[in-house]
């Protein structure tokens, strides 16, 4: 029975070197290799958002008409003309599409189903065989991410997969790890399948950045991030534009909805001048809500021990919520949530948030 355990541990280690060897292997760039262009699919005005083989996100604050923007994103790709100012066109055998809604009722979904079609110019009484509309509200990170991965397995010739809810892939917006396990989940399916994944994504309500650790992670590998907001002086109005584009940028265009329910440029819309860059903001100017949600993410329920970790995990939590600051204005900043907010609590080592200090004791003696 030894004996067989030692060979199966070395037949095991056999098979693990074998592996990592063609991993090797078919990871090295030669000189002598040729590739072709990524096929573009979308593009807005001369500028391409969307090549096979990538991924793209649409990010924008509640009810700015986020799910509108990929309508008609999608409704482009599925006609194969232009709505609103995307150009689109899937090439032969990768014309289906794949639209996941991770958020909304089956009822919603069918709402932005039919929208698509609309907007498409196809009938509303039949499926198009080119589109393929799932909801998984109901179901579990974990769930979510084998459905998609079993469908795109069945190799139905999907050249773009819409995300709609990629937060919802995960349990902790925050998690590092969780982060990078699903931003390469995107890289691995749009790598493998030669297809295009865009994603929605929400934005902080109290800045301009993309929500949590997966935010930042979207944002350093996607080919385009687009953002939609209302517009200041018209609410009615949304504007669109290049957070991060790779190819060059497009002129921002800005949408309304009609009285069909459906996306339409809005004539004569100007777009104001470009903001002034705001001053840096202290950390006394943050609202006592930025303050909780980043320190609700920092200690996750759970005391922190020792004096580097905790600063190294308000640094973290601070950037996602849009105050990115180095180690002496953090220290300032955590000796200001101590003795002036009184919402971290010192015992010891040990740093509590939102505790007294007889909770504290309570929870250390626990």
């Amino acid at each position: 029975m030894e004996n067989e355990r030692r060979t199966d541990q070395k037949t095991g280690m056999g098979l693990e070197e074998t592996r990592l060897s063609d991993i090797l292997s078919a990871s090295q760039i030669k000189a002598t290799d040729t590739y072709e262009t990524p096929p573009q699919i979308i593009w807005i005005d001369n500028s391409t958002i969307a090549t096979l083989g990538n991924f793209s996100a649409s990010t924008g604050k509640a009810k700015s008409k986020k799910t509108f923007n990929v309508s008609a994103l999608v409704a482009a790709s599925l006609a194969g003309k232009q709505v609103l100012n995307y150009r689109a066109h899937l090439p032969e055998g990768k014309r289906r599409i794949l639209y996941v809604d991770t958020e909304q009722s089956r009822y919603h979904c069918h709402t932005v189903l039919e929208r698509i079609l609309r907007l498409a110019g196809l009938p509303t009484t039949a499926d198009s065989e080119n589109l393929d509309f799932i909801c998984l509200r109901e179901y579990s990170p974990t769930v979510r991410i084998s459905v998609i991965d079993y469908a795109l397995r069945q190799g139905k010739g999907y050249g773009l997969v819409i995300i709609d809810g990629i937060r919802d892939l995960m349990l902790d917006i925050n998690s590092t790890s969780e982060s990078v396990e699903v931003i390469n989940k995107m890289m691995e399916w749009s790598s493998r399948y030669d297809l295009h994944i865009h994603c929605v994504l929400h934005l902080n309500k109290g800045d301009n950045n993309v929500r949590g650790h997966i935010g930042t992670e979207m944002s350093n590998k996607a080919e385009t991030v687009l953002v939609i907001s209302k517009c200041n002086e018209n609410p009615s109005v949304s504007e669109v534009h290049a957070l991060h584009i790779r190819e060059k940028e497009f002129k921002p265009f800005a949408f309304t909805v009609d009285d069909n329910g459906l996306p339409v440029i809005a004539e004569g819309h100007t777009f104001g001048d470009t903001p002034k860059p705001r001053q840096r903001t202290s950390f006394t100017e943050l609202s006592i809500e930025q303050h909780r949600e980043a320190l609700s993410a920092a200690f996750d329920g759970k005391p922190i021990r020792g004096f580097e970790n905790v600063l190294q995990r308000l640094i973290a939590s601070y950037e996602n919520i849009g105050f990115k600051r180095g180690r002496s204005v953090m220290i300032k900043l955590l000796q200001y949530l101590t003795d002036n907010l009184k919402l971290v609590v010192k015992q010891d080592k040990l740093f509590y948030y939102d505790m007294t200090p007889a909770e504290a004791r309570l929870f250390d003696e626990e």
